[in-house]
């Protein structure tokens, strides 16, 4: 019954991997989501944000405007820290709920937590192998800027503000390099799979 945590700086093919390793079977609990869900209009921790940075980063349907936010916290680290402070508790928490409920519901499951913030805050938890896409941070950039259209500018940011190739290297079991092609990506999660779900 592993628990793996799957990482990766941005348009690092973290999601590629993440969707193989599905199909192959895995429950892929993805951190993003659970962001999302404890901050849902009417959740105690989207209140705390409201009193932490201001009632109008909430819009009028009651959901948090993650662009006023975002604008209110980013290139702040004293104000990324307050933020985190409030979600990744109950981010934690909710995780952790959905890992127990996994195995609950069949002891031979491979749990795998998709999570881009790893290094910044989870690198302590007992991981069974932590699995980090891996490209280099140029290649990434301009996965950005053709992909998501990102200037070179916004896209070096977006880099910038997370843990470095390093941080996340140092954390690594196993590491994808998803610099070539995808079908080379997909043969290495493929092996990872076998490593993990071997047949009987």
């Amino acid at each position: 019954m592993p628990l793996v945590a799957l990482t990766g700086g941005i348009a690092s093919g973290k999601s590629t991997i993440a969707r193989r390793l599905a199909e192959h079977g895995a429950v892929v609990v993805d951190a993003d989501a659970i962001v999302r869900f404890v901050q849902a209009p009417g959740s105690p921790v989207l209140a705390a944000i409201a009193d932490e940075f201001g009632g109008d980063v909430i819009l009028a349907d009651g959901t948090l405007d993650r662009a006023a936010l975002a604008g209110r916290v980013f290139g702040h680290p004293d104000r990324v820290a307050r933020l985190n402070a409030i979600v990744h508790p109950a981010v934690r928490a909710e995780s952790h709920r959905r890992f127990e409920e996994a195995f609950a519901g069949d002891p031979e499951s491979v749990v795998v937590y998709d999570v881009p913030l790893l290094a910044e805050a989870r690198a302590d938890d007992a991981w069974d192998r932590v699995v980090v896409a891996h490209a280099p941070a140029a290649e990434r950039a301009a996965r950005l800027v053709a992909l998501r259209g990102m200037t070179q500018a916004e896209a070096d940011a977006r880099i910038a503000s997370q843990a470095s190739d390093e941080e996340r290297l140092r954390l690594a079991d196993v590491v994808i390099d998803t610099s070539g092609t995808v079908e080379d990506t997909l043969r290495q999660v493929d092996a990872l799979w076998t490593e993990l779900h071997p047949r009987p």
